[in-house]
């Protein structure tokens, strides 16, 4: 397994940068304790996510009868889905009701670090995804324990992005968070292809036999 794919994959989706609007949004009625803690929960949850889907992720989709393949597939199209709303400079786990949800919560007095900042903006069903297809594909335990550290790398990263959220916001402007977000886009549509491509194969054998001239 190449070890540095899954990181460059797991780093264009989750793409905390392009979520710091959102944080921004979410957190501009909280006092500066309430903004720490909110980045504290949302870094360990994004980790967890993460590290959840590395050990267990193979034993769910089995425990439900899924193959490999299959997920693989459909985890490819959903990355690509997910990079098309990035290309549009969306983030890639946005729906359309997330902000109206986040708005309830923080009205509602509660802490939307897990949802919605977490689940699904910064790590939802196509991180999942990655993480669960990456893992199968581990052959050592020390591979499925550098996945499970890429969870480390992706909670420091939220955790630096959103406690810099106010800089961020005012060095690159609205334009060049959707740039920065496009180009990660770009890099997981490329990712998507190479995943359904893989995946298909495994499905149908036929599609990778050279045809005959």
């Amino acid at each position: 397994m190449d070890l540095l794919k899954p990181l460059v994959a797991l780093l264009a989706i989750v793409n905390p940068i392009g979520v710091v609007p959102f944080f921004i949004h979410f957190t501009s009625t909280f006092t500066a304790a309430q903004r720490r803690q909110t980045i504290r929960v949302a870094s360990v949850s994004a980790f967890s996510v993460i590290a959840v889907s590395a050990l267990a992720g193979l034993r769910i989709i089995e425990f439900f009868g899924i193959s490999l393949a299959s997920f693989q597939v459909g985890g490819g199209i959903l990355l690509l889905i997910s990079s098309l709303a990035m290309l549009n400079a969306q983030p890639a786990e946005t729906r359309p009701g997330d902000v109206d949800e986040g708005n309830q919560k923080v009205d509602a007095g509660s802490s939307i670090a897990v949802v919605p900042l977490t689940i699904p903006l910064l790590t939802g069903p196509a991180t999942i995804s990655t993480v669960v297809i990456y893992a199968e594909k581990t052959r050592h335990f020390w591979q499925l324990a550098v996945l499970v550290g890429y969870g480390v790398v992706i909670g420091v990263v939220t955790f630096l992005a959103f406690s810099a959220s106010g800089r961020i916001a005012k060095v690159l402007g609205r334009t060049g968070i959707n740039v920065m977000t496009r180009l990660m886009g770009l890099i997981l549509a490329a990712m998507a292809v190479e995943l359904l491509a893989d995946g298909l194969t495994k499905l149908f054998p036929v599609l990778a036999t050279p045809l005959a001239r």
